[in-house]
């Protein structure tokens, strides 16, 4: 990461701190598959220790040993630069979360952006896996 992107995400963190409304989660040199796999690792360590068996291990478990245990799962998902995939990221967490794609790409995302983005949201009828009533 460059002195001018450290600069950048600082600024970030530094004019979002204290807000309790909205989370930001901002994955630098993340990859999901590599935090599932380590979620498992320490979960196996548990049950070779005999402090867990193997039919213990549920979703809420597995989930605890995240990154993100502390934090509910994204509602929202804004996938900048016209891509259509969700490239390794948060792939546990993302079960549920709506996705909105958009052609603009990151440093050109602006307010009116993010604004279109949950104006999209809103309209949806989020089901969390529910098949939707006929």
């Amino acid at each position: 990461m460059s002195a001018h992107e450290m600069k950048t995400l600082e600024g970030i963190v530094e004019h979002t701190a204290g807000g309790s409304r909205m989370r930001l989660n901002l994955a630098v040199s993340y990859g999901s598959r590599s935090e599932i796999v380590r979620a498992a690792q320490r979960l196996a360590e548990r049950v070779r220790a005999g402090t867990l068996a193997p039919g213990e291990i549920d979703e809420s478990l597995f989930a605890a040993e995240l990154y993100t245990a502390a934090d509910p799962d994204p509602d929202l998902l804004i996938r900048t630069s016209g891509e259509h995939r969700i490239s390794n990221f948060m792939l546990w967490q993302l079960a549920y979360t709506e996705l909105h794609m958009t052609p603009v790409l990151w440093p050109d995302f602006k307010r009116e952006h993010l604004f279109q983005a949950i104006r999209d949201f809103q309209r949806r009828e989020r089901r969390f896996g529910r098949v939707a009533a006929t």
